[in-house]
């Protein structure tokens, strides 16, 4: 105002901001003479870059305006300004008097007397008082305002995105433009948004419908009920071939508006851009740091697609994906994604993530790999994102994926997705207190997530905490949340607390769901074989294999074929182990089916094949903690054990004793394998002690093991090693054990007769 310039300008908000921190503003009186300095002594004051010499407060600086303007009326600015490092004191002036530019300072040779107040002076000094007036009134103006102007969002605070205001009348914008501000806003630490799970969770409570629109009332609506903070509402027009479009942050208790912006769109391809644009912007007036918003600030189509139909088609998908949790009807709407913008890095991961559950983990990794190739297209959070599910499908390596997964939850720990996968992981480590960390925090970030129920659920299950994961279930149940995959996880509980009548249920309740059936009929199988019950299980295994193969999941009906051969072999039956191996072979060149098949072929003495697939295992994943670390030296353990070299069985197991206790399935588990073969071991060297400690293992593990057939053989381990030590009282209870959950067994199974006439001898 005194000199009708910025103390700062510059051609964008982040080179200001860059002078304002390191460039020392042009000295008022260098662009204007007529300021008296003791204006200019505030004005610096005021631009102090030092905190602690800047004014204190507000009545400070009225303090000083008021003693200006007194002084300016009197004709005369006094040298009470000096005390403040004013630029009186650099003048070395005692006094001053307001002048007119013409007028001549007697220090500089006037005449005597020629110090004559002009006409001129008069309205100069009369300026210059409205000027402090005006200040003033300013200050006091400003005080009044910050006390009543709405509060910027703080980094605790959550947001409700309703749906755009849509006039234009084409229905391509609708739920697109919500996805596309959902996925610029995600890339920020500092927002954090309410999912749609719980919007939708809330919306029921309402008795609403989960798919109603969210228009700015009901919007606010959902805000207040979910202790939200804030609504940013949209809206986009049309005018000729310009698109305006809008955006609105409203405090959803008060209705004030915390800030809105407005830009224009010069045709339908670059409403999108406008949009990261608005957003950019808005971040800014929320709250969050100018660093922040410029480190995490992707253009709109590096976060998402300039593809509207794409991005369309990706909404469709995460609705599938993130609130119903149904990801054999995600997997359509993210491959026509990607068909109509192949470089949409997110609906690639996206992709990848939906094949990942239902073990479909070749086309799980073609995905995540095209994603990866892409993500220096992406935000910083979706680079993230991206690289650390590539390490946890494509590499296979599991600390490197634990590694990069820790990073995303501390950058961005408002964020579920990192804990969500760091419970996979240190479930496939073996470390279950961790896991079942990870699940909790991840309900405690959106509880409206079914998904993340299902999750807490496996991982009480693990810790053999049964009650506690029946009161997660009825909780989630009870506030409405419902996910294909409790009927799942259920099962397993139900088979840990003997509850036959559960688990009948939950195996009913899952008929027909395609993605789910599969699964189920394949758990059946598992617990018809921990009774020894192998031709009902085998046809079970049939039956979800043919199901999964009718989803066009090749890969999982490989793997239950893989899967049930490995049980085959360790029961005695080669014939029926080989047979179910080649099946799984023929099926798909996959990583589990190949896996489980070679160590099911060792056990079965066909030495040649297993080897071949241990080679091409070796040579195709040689970062993959799981082949590494579990497969290879389990094939090499089977391989040495058939040719009865058992000390070279042991020393093989070696290398997978860091990862006994990992989880590499949830659903139909293969967990504790290494175990068993190296108790195995241990008794074929007649080494009572240590095989005994290798059985009990398992069974100290209960709540990991499951329905494995490990589970009962477990116990046939434990008789034998206590047989071998001579403690027959031991030994006969370990077999009773074995006997009596095998009472339903098939009469041929050649584990089953060894045993019976092994307990015949204690008698």
């Amino acid at each position: 105002m005194a000199t009708g310039k910025l103390a700062f300008d510059g051609s964008s908000a982040g080179d200001i901001c860059g002078l304002i921190v390191h460039e020392e503003p042009a000295p008022v009186s260098g662009i204007n003479p007529q300021v008296p300095a003791g204006l200019e002594m505030v004005i610096r004051k005021a631009l102090e870059k030092d905190r602690e010499l800047r004014y204190q407060s507000a009545r400070e600086m009225h303090t000083d305006l008021q003693r200006l303007k007194r002084d300016s009326e009197s004709g005369r600015i006094s040298t009470a300004y000096a005390g403040t490092g004013s630029a009186l004191e650099e003048k070395g002036s005692a006094t001053v008097e307001l002048r007119s530019p013409g007028s001549i300072d007697s220090a500089q040779g006037t005449q005597p007397g020629a110090a004559v107040t002009t006409q001129a002076s008069r309205r100069a000094k009369l300026g210059y008082i409205g000027a402090a007036g005006i200040v003033i009134a300013l200050i006091v103006g400003g005080l009044y305002y910050r006390s009543h102007r709405p509060k910027p969002l703080t980094d605790k605070d959550t947001v409700v995105l309703a749906d755009f205001i849509n006039t234009t009348g084409d229905s391509v914008f609708d739920g697109t433009l919500r996805q596309g501000l959902a996925a610029q806003l995600e890339q920020s630490p500092f927002l954090s948004l309410i999912s749609d799970q719980r919007i939708a969770q809330t919306l029921e409570l309402m008795s609403q419908s989960t798919q109603a629109r969210l228009t700015p009332k009901l919007a606010r609506d959902v805000c207040q009920r979910t202790a939200g903070a804030a609504t940013i509402e949209g809206s986009l027009s049309s005018l000729g071939s310009q698109y305006v479009l809008g955006l609105k942050a409203v405090n959803c208790h008060t209705g004030d508006v915390l800030s809105q912006e407005q830009v224009t769109a010069s045709g339908k391809e670059h409403v999108l851009e406008a949009l990261g644009n608005a957003a950019t912007k808005l971040r800014g007036r929320l709250g969050e740091s100018l660093a922040s918003v410029q480190k995490y600030d992707a253009p709109q189509a590096s976060v998402t697609t300039p593809s509207l139909e794409a991005l369309q088609a990706y909404g469709l998908g995460l609705q599938a994906y993130d609130v119903t949790n149904d990801f054999t009807a995600a997997i359509p709407e993210f491959q026509r994604a990607v068909s109509l913008d192949p470089n949409f890095a997110m609906a690639y991961l996206r992709l990848g993530q939906s094949y990942q559950p239902l073990s479909e983990l070749t086309r799980a990794a073609e995905s995540t790999r095209k994603a990866y190739e892409l993500r220096e297209r992406t935000s910083e959070q979706e680079k993230l994102e991206i690289s650390s599910f590539y390490e946890l499908i494509v590499t296979g390596n599991l600390e490197a994926a634990r590694t990069s997964y820790e990073l995303f939850a501390q950058t961005y720990p408002r964020d579920e997705d990192a804990q969500v996968f760091l419970w996979l992981i240190y479930a496939a480590l073996g470390d279950y207190e961790k896991s079942h960390m990870a699940a909790q925090q991840a309900v405690n970030l959106n509880p409206a997530s079914s998904n993340n129920s299902v999750n807490l659920i496996y991982a009480d299950q693990w810790i053999d905490h049964l009650d506690e994961a029946k009161a997660t279930a009825q909780e989630a149940r009870g506030k409405h949340l419902d996910s294909p995959w409790f009927s799942l996880v259920l099962y397993n509980v139900d088979f840990l607390a003997h509850d036959a009548a559960g688990m009948e249920r939950e195996a009913a309740s899952s008929a027909a769901k395609p993605g789910i059936d599969n699964q189920m009929l394949f758990l059946e199988s598992e617990t018809a074989a921990y009774g020894g019950e192998f031709a009902k299980s085998r046809e079970l295994t049939r039956r979800a294999a043919d199901s999964a193969q009718r989803v066009s999941e090749k890969e999982t009906a490989a793997e239950y074929l893989g899967h049930a051969s490995v049980r085959e072999a360790l029961a005695g039956n080669a014939d029926s182990a080989k047979q179910d191996a080649k099946a799984a072979m023929a099926l798909a060149n996959s990583r589990q089916g190949n896996g489980f098949s070679a160590i099911a072929l060792a056990l079965a003495g066909d030495s040649a094949p297993a080897a071949r697939l241990a080679d091409d295992l070796r040579k195709n994943f040689p970062a993959d903690t799981i082949v590494q670390s579990d497969y290879l030296p389990m094939i090499r353990a089977a391989t040495a054990l058939r040719s009865g070299d058992a000390g070279r069985a042991v020393e093989a197991l070696a290398a997978a004793e860091p990862y006994d206790l990992g989880n590499t399935n949830t659903t139909f588990t293969f967990a504790l394998y290494p175990v068993y073969l190296r108790g195995t071991a241990y008794l074929a060297e007649k080494q009572s002690a240590p095989a005994a400690r290798e059985f009990q293992k398992i069974l100290d593990h209960a709540g990991v093991v499951g329905n494995q057939p490990i589970g009962s053989l477990a116990r046939l381990g434990l008789a034998r090693a206590y047989g071998i030590s001579g403690d027959t009282a031991k030994a006969r209870a370990a077999y009773q054990d074995f006997l009596t959950l095998w009472k339903d067994a098939d009469p041929d199974i050649p584990i089953l007769k060894e045993a019976k006439t092994e307990y015949a001898k204690l008698q």
